[in-house]
């Protein structure tokens, strides 16, 4: 059980705050808050999502004067909950929680009662918010005592990074705009920790689904060990290879002479496996080959610093969130990615163009 997490929750709260008072040209104020208005959470993600989420339904909910109820889990995430019966209490806690944060936000275990069949308002916060945004959904409270917020991550606009990686993350932005304009920046999962944590060994070979099956069973902490590799790809769980991705961005109508951002670690099978990318797509760039040495010397053994610097250069860009789940049938039709391409890049460039 994660005793510390109300700690970590208070702190983190604070933070946000403080940031969040930078969005207006005054602080905000919550003085004489009433607690007769409910926000219940249904968290969603791993457990690392989860925990930061539920840290910013805590700050909204202190913005929006919103009595917490205690979070719902996410039960249909990768993390192998068999029982579908976990709770909030089952991992962290919960008592911890609620008096660690009792001056600053009201939490309760249950909606009351007379609440429970009362109509709810369905939100889905607009990612990445700040004040202003939460101080308008109070708005809601004139029409209903009960908002259900159907998603926890990426709420708040809690993103302020220093400012040497900010700086030196513009300039990688506009290095990657002289080369051509406009870039994908894609953030490849294909990482050797990855692949043993979820268990996903498609198209590896022996040796190399033993050796992520060796890596998950001597990490102490990965508490599940046997994994049905065909399950987790067909359930939409496991990240595409670098073939698949190739086959994707082509079907998307991306031209071949596409430049694309590299956002990730070392990836599993190196250039080999890489191969099965840049065969379509030979433009392709890491944040190394951005920077002289005497710029990538300050990150050096930094890894959450470097990670900082790919996500500036992915906020740049429009998102894409591939269906896995769906890919994974589409690709296994034809069994040759290559014949397919064909076949759906049709729908597939309708869908992007829609988005």
């Amino acid at each position: 059980m994660l005793s510390s997490l109300g700690t970590s929750f208070y702190l983190k709260e604070q933070l946000l705050l403080c940031q969040m008072q930078n969005f207006g040209d005054a602080p905000l104020s919550y003085a004489a808050t009433v607690w007769d208005h409910y926000m219940t959470v249904k968290s969603n993600g791993g457990l690392n999502q989860m925990r930061t989420g539920i840290a910013d339904m805590v700050a909204v909910a202190r913005i929006m004067n919103a009595t917490l109820v205690i979070p719902q889990l996410d039960k249909r995430s990768f993390w192998h909950d068999s029982s579908m019966n976990s709770t909030f209490s089952d991992i962290f806690d919960e008592l911890h929680f609620i008096e660690t944060l009792q001056e600053d936000v009201n939490i309760v275990k249950e909606l009351p009662l007379e609440l429970a069949n009362v109509p709810r308002a369905r939100k889905h916060f607009t990612s990445w918010s700040g004040a202003n945004y939460y101080e308008e959904m109070r708005q809601l409270w004139k029409e209903y005592r009960v908002i259900h917020v159907a998603k926890s991550d990426s709420r708040l606009a809690n993103n302020d990074l220093p400012l040497d990686i900010q700086s030196l993350g513009k300039k990688l932005v506009e290095r990657l705009r002289a080369r051509g304009g406009r870039y994908i920046a894609l953030h490849l999962r294909y990482e050797k920790d990855m692949l043993s944590f979820t268990g996903c060994s498609y198209g590896l070979t022996d040796e190399e689904s033993e050796e992520l099956r060796m890596m998950r069973e001597n990490t102490n902490h990965w508490k599940v060990k046997k994994i049905n590799s065909t399950e987790q790809r067909l359930g939409g769980f496991c990240p595409l290879t670098p073939k698949e991705i190739g086959i994707f961005l082509r079907a998307l109508c991306y031209p071949p002479s596409s430049l694309i951002y590299i956002a990730a670690g070392k990836i599993y099978g190196g250039n080999t496996r890489l191969l099965e990318l840049t065969s379509r797509f030979p433009n392709i760039v890491f944040k190394e080959t951005l920077r002289p040495m005497r710029e990538l010397r300050a990150f050096t053994g930094h890894a959450s610093q470097t990670a900082a610097l790919d996500y500036i250069l992915r906020s740049n860009r429009k998102t894409i969130t591939p269906d896995r789940k769906g890919l994974v049938e589409v690709f296994d039709y034809a069994g040759n990615g290559q014949q397919i391409e064909g076949i759906f890049v049709v729908t597939s460039y309708t869908d992007h163009a829609q988005k």
